[in-house]
C-alpha cells in the first residue's frame, strides 16, 4: 500500500514559478515509476512528467519541456516537480502517481494522491 500526499500548489501569474512536493507513506518510492499528470476542467487527466526512481531517468511531455523538471530526494522519500514559466494553460488539478513500469498513461499507474490545484493568471 502507498499513500500519496501533494503539496505546494497555489495562485500564482504568468511567468511565476512554483514548485509541486508529492511524499510517499506506507511504502518507498524505491520500486515505481513516479508520474505527475494534470486535469483541467472536464479533460482527461494529462501526463506531464514522470521519473523512475531507482534509475533515476526522467520524461517530459512536449508542452512542459524546458519549462518543467521532476526530481527526487531519496532521503525524504519525496518527488518535486520545478514549474517555471508558468502559463495560463497550465492551469488544471495536478496529481502525482506511482506505478510499476515506465508510462505514460494514467491507466498504467496504481496510486493516486488527491490533487492540488495550480491556477495560473494572465
Amino acid at each position: 500500500q502507498v499513500q500519496l500526499v501533494e503539496s505546494g500548489g497555489g495562485l500564482v501569474q504568468a511567468g511565476g514559478s512554483l514548485r509541486l512536493s508529492c511524499a510517499a507513506s506506507g511504502r518507498t518510492f524505491v520500486n515505481y515509476v513516479i508520474g505527475w499528470f494534470r486535469q483541467g476542467p472536464g479533460k482527461e487527466p494529462l501526463f506531464v512528467a514522470a521519473i523512475n526512481w531507482s534509475a533515476g531517468s526522467t520524461g517530459y511531455a512536449e508542452a512542459v519541456k524546458g519549462r518543467f523538471t521532476i526530481d527526487r530526494d531519496n532521503a525524504k522519500n519525496t518527488v518535486y516537480l520545478q514549474m517555471n514559466r508558468l502559463k495560463p494553460e497550465d492551469t488544471a488539478i495536478y496529481y502525482c502517481a506511482a506505478g510499476p513500469r515506465w508510462g505514460s498513461l494514467a491507466s498504467e499507474y496504481t496510486y493516486w494522491g488527491q490533487g492540488t490545484q495550480v491556477t495560473v493568471s494572465s
